[in-house]
């Protein structure tokens, strides 16, 4: 069994006119997520966004507009994760955020993580990504950007 922390953070990376980014896995392909990624020892959600943004796309986030959408998912470990956590440990406190960047811009990825990358309009995001959590982060940017739904 692993020692990964049940507490985690999604960082919804996103355009000023609502493109987003996302990151296909490596280890599951045809997996298309936000940044996510466990806290590490005793750091603050905050660092914890901040270094999964700059792990796994070579973004400074401490650059752009990062925010705590203060969302808190609580969902039950895809089976074929839990062999990373602690035994017995089911279930994972995911916390929402979102890092605003002027335009899309290329990154760079960590190969080991991801396959590649695509930026797409908010709601072709919400249907492609695998996580229900990560959709219904996703069909959230409208309201946070202030857009029409459409």
């Amino acid at each position: 069994m692993g020692n990964k922390q049940p507490v985690s953070v999604l960082v919804v990376i996103h355009s000023r006119d609502g493109q987003v980014l996302l990151l296909e896995r490596a280890d599951k392909p045809g997996y298309w997520q936000s940044v996510t990624g466990s806290r590490e020892g005793s750091e603050d959600l905050l660092e914890t966004a901040r270094r999964e943004v700059m792990e796994e796309t070579g973004l400074d986030a401490s650059r752009f507009e990062l925010s705590d959408w203060r969302q808190v998912n609580r969902y039950e470990i895809y089976p074929h994760w839990r062999h990373r956590y602690p035994e017995g440990v089911t279930h994972n406190d995911e916390h929402v955020f979102g890092l605003q960047l002027p335009q899309p811009c290329e990154v760079e990825l960590a190969p080991r993580e991801h396959l590649g990358y695509c930026w797409l309009p908010w709601a072709q995001a919400a249907e492609k990504v695998f996580s229900p959590s990560n959709a219904e982060a996703l069909r959230l940017l409208p309201q946070k950007l202030g857009l029409a739904l459409g």
